[in-house]
């Protein structure tokens, strides 16, 4: 027998073994979905749905690769790549849970600094060795050279440094956590797993399957996309989803959740009106006060119309959240517009300028945050001092009696709010501006020129020529600026005291969220608020799109 065939015998002989691997893995999952539902009474119901959709999906996906492998078609040997790579990366994770790896990290970097000394030693031995490169020695043998000398100092210092920090200790704890059940069932997975991998990636396999290059490039290039993929599937999807499923239950965070259907839902948007005789009238003689609190009224006339819920808080929080959109995105949008108008300008120091207004953007919240809460302060704050100095200027040069407001910027209902949007316009203009700058920076300069040759001014420049242009970015920069309006959390939580503001003033969505879910330990509760809050923003952004594209249209 010829080395050729003894290759081709083997390859025959290793599909099908892996066509047997992929169908008893196929049916590994099935009767996990199995076991899962009728042996395992205790586990929640929302572990059975996720674990379910899992196990169907991945014994579909085997089946198909032992259908394919047997056909010998390239999509078998794709199927089976990307089934052992993720099962291979989840018992890896095993393996680490179960050896406690994750805590023992925790421990290293309590002990760490203990071991910094001995590190010292190791870079020392690195630029010892340096040393010969600089000052090379002639005729010495290799055992004396500063080069071996340099390993075993590294080599020591390496060694004192995992002492110190008692890395064997770790390492033999780890070691006897695989030990138990759990731990050799994730290692076996991993052998189990890396050598399916290992044997599927080998040439004559994928000869034998008939890959063609094209299908090599698009394996390495989901390869190389897998790190981020996954992290958004586990950090980002997985959530997301979990959190719809959390919206219809009443999880507390501690105990198992019970599926409650809509009722979240339904406490949420459960609002009544009712007319009032008088503008003055009590809310418990309209509306039943033990299911519904007064948001507010309306006066109309002498008579007037009552707004009641079941969650008064939520109202308010969409009501300041919307107040807080309505004047922050303007004030963040039309000074930006206006001020890279001045920036894409030839005068000089341009440059320093446009640094100067975009570092706000890149300031971190929590010390702007603080900055400006120093600044409100009543007593001592720059602000209400400069508005005393002027106003006791004004009295001075005119004669008159202004009074001294002495804002109380923060703890007053009716600016309080407006404090917030403040800081948050003073912060994103500088970005915005960025932003509109690259977008006049792409406009030819032929259209300006032509349309000073028909004699448009300035004026009728910017709004034939530079507006249009810009609606792109505009579209872009409103959008972005108005979603994250709609999360507002930082700037309300570190600068007002309660969080809430007076009266509940300054409480926004993100704040509510926040507030169920961690405070008061509604998960649920927590979930239903967010997946509204998600379908608020969707549509004021659909919205957005939509002119937007009636714009485009009308413009070509």
């Amino acid at each position: 027998m010829t080395a050729q065939s003894r290759i081709d015998a083997q390859t025959a002989l290793l599909l099908r073994i892996h066509t047997i691997w992929r169908t008893l893995f196929a049916v590994l999952a099935a009767g996990a979905i199995v076991r899962l539902w009728a042996g395992m009474p205790e586990t929640p119901l929302w572990q059975k749905i996720l674990l379910t959709i899992l196990a169907a999906a991945a014994a579909g996906l085997s089946a198909y690769g032992s259908f394919q492998i047997s056909k010998r078609n390239h999509a078998g040997r794709m199927a089976s790549l990307f089934l052992d790579y993720l099962a291979f990366v989840a018992c890896f994770a095993a393996a680490l849970n179960a050896g406690e790896f994750f805590i023992g990290i925790d421990a290293l970097g309590e002990r760490f600094g203990k071991g910094i000394p001995y590190l010292g030693i190791t870079v020392l031995g690195y630029f010892l060795g340096m040393l010969e490169d600089y000052f090379p020695q002639k005729k010495v043998n290799s055992e004396n050279s500063l080069k071996t000398v340099s390993r075993w100092v590294m080599m020591g210092g390496f060694v004192l440094f995992l002492w110190r920090v008692d890395a064997l200790n770790g390492i033999f704890h780890f070691l006897g956590k695989l030990a138990q059940p759990t731990g050799l069932t994730a290692v076996a997975g991993l052998v189990v797993f890396g050598l399916s991998l290992w044997s599927m990636s080998r040439p004559h396999v994928a000869h034998a399957l008939n890959v063609k290059t094209g299908h090599e490039q698009i394996i390495n290039g989901w390869l190389f996309l897998s790190p981020n993929l996954l992290g958004f599937l586990i950090f980002f999807a997985g959530p997301l989803v979990l959190s719809f499923y959390f919206s219809f239950t009443d999880s507390d965070a501690f105990n198992p959740p019970n599926w409650v259907g809509f009722e979240n839902y339904a406490k949420l948007l459960n609002i009544r009106f009712a007319l009032l005789e008088t503008p003055t009238q009590l809310a418990r003689e309209v509306v039943d006060i033990k299911v519904y609190d007064e948001v507010g009224r309306f006066t109309i006339g002498d008579t007037g119309i009552l707004f009641a819920a079941a969650d008064k808080f939520f109202w308010l929080a969409l009501r300041n959240t919307l107040t807080y959109v309505l004047f922050a995105v303007p004030l963040s949008v039309i000074p930006a517009l206006v001020l890279s108008n001045v920036l894409n300008s030839k005068l000089p120091g341009m440059k320093f300028f446009r640094a100067v207004y975009f570092i706000p953007s890149i300031a971190a919240i929590v010390g702007i945050s603080l900055v400006w809460q120093w600044l409100y302060n009543a007593t001592i704050g720059y602000i209400n001092y400069f508005i005393t100095v002027g106003v006791e200027l004004w009295n001075n040069l005119f004669n008159t009696a202004l009074v001294d407001p002495k804002i109380q910027w923060v703890s007053d209902e009716r600016t309080a709010l407006m404090s917030v949007i403040l800081i948050a316009a003073w912060q994103t203009m500088g970005f915005n501006t960025v932003l509109f700058l690259a977008g006049l920076q792409n406009i030819p300069g032929e259209l300006y020129e032509a349309a000073t040759v028909d004699g448009a001014g300035a004026w009728d420049k910017f709004w034939g020529i530079t507006l249009p242009m810009l609606a792109p970015t505009t579209f872009y920069v409103v959008s972005t600026t108005t979603i994250q309006a709609m999360q507002v959390f930082e700037q309300v939580f570190i600068l007002m005291n309660p969080a809430e503001g007076p009266n509940n003033s300054t409480i926004t969505l993100v704040l509510y969220l926040y507030r169920s879910g961690f405070q008061n330990f509604k998960q649920g509760y927590a979930s239903a608020i967010a997946w509204i809050l998600f379908i608020v923003i969707f549509g004021l952004t659909l919205i957005q799109f939509q002119r937007q594209r009636r714009s485009s249209i009308y413009e070509s």
